[in-house]
């Protein structure tokens, strides 16, 4: 199954080449505030398609880099390591990516994990 999601303009399109089987919450300042729901992925099951200059970067860290649309706001994914054990590896790395900007997906029928990143880390 092949799901197609985009930022509200159009100008950042995803193609993701696995249905989830569960997505996170994330209790975090940063997700919290943008109102993200992830699904995660390996690098090689999205095929990423960018208007050039509208992709934008925000990373308050090393560990993680999250993109926004440049044109319309919509926080589109995040590139962030694998974690085991509260340890990032960095040898694996993962596409978070935002599922309230999945096409035509029933998302409300997928379990919900909720992550206590307030307090993890």
């Amino acid at each position: 199954m092949t799901i197609q999601a985009s930022c509200h303009c159009g100008a950042v399109k995803m193609e993701i080449f696995e249905a989830p089987a569960q997505i996170t919450a994330c209790t975090c300042t940063f997700c919290t505030k943008r109102g993200a729901l992830w699904a995660y992925y390996r690098p090689d099951q999205i095929k990423l398609a960018v208007t050039p200059g509208a992709d934008a970067v925000y990373a308050r860290n090393s560990l993680n880099k999250h993109h926004h649309c440049n044109v319309c706001g919509c926080g589109t994914f995040s590139e962030v390591p694998t974690w085991t054990n509260y340890q990032p590896d960095s040898d694996r790395p993962r596409i978070s990516v935002n599922i309230r900007l999945f096409d035509n997906f029933d998302t409300g029928s997928l379990p919900v994990e909720t992550l206590d990143g307030r307090n993890l880390w």
